[in-house]
Parts: C-alpha cells; structure tokens; sequence
C-alpha cells in the first residue's frame, strides 16, 4: 500500500490535514486558544503531512489567517488545497454562493488571506438546497472555474459534494485532480465513484472520514479495535487508506494528541480477515 498519491502534478502524502476544525464551535468564529492552533498546524507539518485541506469560509476567515501566521513561508513540498463555493451569514449559516463573480471572489479571498499568488488544487463545492450531492448541471460554475485557471488564478480544479454524472459533466469542460464528498466505513454511497476515479488516477478525499460530528459507532470495529490495540477512529482510518490508492484523508482536529492519533493510523496494517469484517459495517 503506497503512502503517497498525486494530487494534480504534485505527489502527496494520503494521510493529510483538515483545518476546519481550527476555528470557533460549529465551524464559525475565532479559536479558544488560537495559539494551540496554531501548534496544531506546525506539529502537522514537522510530522510530514504535506497536503492541508481548507476554506475562506472556515471562520469566515479565520482559518486561513491562522494557517498563514502558521506556515508562512511554506515549504516547497507544501499543497494548500481550497474550497469555493459556500458563505456564511453573520449568524454562522452555510449559504451557496455558486455564481460565477461569487466564485471568482472567493478564489482571491482565499489567496489575499492565504499570501499566494496561485492556489495549487481549488474545489468547487456545490452547495444546494440540502447538504448532500443533488444531480443537475454544474457547467455553469465549472466554466467559471476554468476562467480562473486559464488566467493562472489556480492551477487545478477540483470538485465537491458533486455526483458521478456532475464529475463526468465538469470534466468535459476541463480536466479535474480530485473529489471530495462525505465518505466513511459506515456512510458508503460513493464506493462505485471512487473506483470510478481511481481507474482514471484522480484523488479522492472523503469529508466527514470518521463521520463527522456524531463519530463512528460500531461493536464490530471497537472490537476489531481493541485486537489491534488501537482506537477505534484510528482503524477507520486506516480502512480508509485501504480502501483504495487514490484516497486521500483529511481528518481534522485541535487536539495535538488526536493529531498524532489520526498520523499514527496511517502506520495500521490491516490483514484480509480484518478487512472482511470491517466491510460488514457499511452493509448494516
């Protein structure tokens, strides 16, 4: 099992980094203790990860900032990878912001805030009327996407919450580096995409890995777990890692202890009987 794949032209570590949770309670508004953020986010770097997930709308703003006053300058081998897409209100809502101008803003947001001339990967996050992927065509907001990178604003495109079809629309129009939608041992709708994607070498980052904000619970996988002395998020992130070569993880923390937890799962080997059983979990 490699530990490495290509996002774009750049080859990454699959155990990456998401930053959301870096900001206030429900994704909204500065940290508790910024200063441990930030500790966060240098401990990840100095373990190896070289591949940070991101959005201007994480705070608003405060994410970014926080990873500039982090990293600046970054290391060559560094890929920042940003999300447009979505805003928030003044009371935390997430709201679509899909229009052509509203992308183009948010791209520059992100690279005013972030002190880059070019971002390496942008997502395009679709964001409709519920927060799970509905079809209908996104050529729209691609088309705007690919302006952005003609005009050398980022270098490549990548897609969010989207379907099969919607992937396959957007790359008729432009070539596009990874997919990120919610993926995990026990929420399991996009096993078909991402052998889909992997026959055509494209990355696929799951949101949500350990299942979002109501953790994975399974007696199959506490109990597979305690086996291999491991907790139980760190063997469903390691099932992750095998589940297929182009996935890509961004589990995201505050916590330096569970920051070495999530790095120390990518060190898991899981045998075939494990393996067996683990799959049991997405079929209940």
């Amino acid at each position: 099992m490699s530990d490495t794949f290509n996002l774009g032209e750049r080859t990454v570590r699959r155990m990456g980094y998401g930053a959301m949770q870096l900001a206030g309670p429900g994704v909204f508004g500065p940290p508790k203790d910024r200063a441990s953020a930030i500790a966060v986010l240098r401990a990840a770097v100095e373990a190896g990860v070289n591949h940070i997930d991101t959005s201007d709308y994480y705070g608003p703003y405060v994410v970014n900032d926080i990873i500039r006053e982090a990293l600046f300058p970054y290391p060559d081998d560094l890929v920042l990878v940003t999300k447009v897409g979505g805003r928030r209100d003044d009371k935390g809502a997430w709201l679509p912001a899909q229009k052509p101008d509203e992308l183009k803003r948010g791209v520059e947001d992100n690279l005013m805030r972030l002190g880059l001339d070019a971002m390496e990967v942008v997502n395009l996050r679709i964001i409709g009327a519920v927060h799970a992927p509905s079809e209908g065509s996104i050529a729209a907001q691609v088309e705007a996407m690919a302006e952005m990178k003609a005009a050398g604003r980022l270098r490549h495109i990548g897609l969010s919450n989207v379907t099969s079809a919607q992937v396959a629309e957007a790359q008729t129009i432009t070539d596009i580096v990874c997919v990120q939608n919610h993926y995990n041992l026990a929420h399991r709708q996009d096993d078909a995409l991402i052998d889909e994607l992997a026959r055509a070498n494209i990355a696929y980052a799951p949101f949500f890995p350990l299942g979002g904000f109501s953790p994975i619970q399974s007696e199959v996988l506490s109990s597979l777990a305690a086996q291999l002395a491991a907790t139980p998020l760190q063997v469903a992130l390691a099932w992750l890692l095998h589940r297929a070569p182009n996935i890509l993880l961004i589990p995201g923390t505050s916590s330096l202890q569970h920051l070495r937890e999530n790095l120390e799962a990518a060190r898991l080997q899981l045998s075939q009987p494990t393996l067996d059983a683990l799959q049991t979990i997405g079929r209940a």
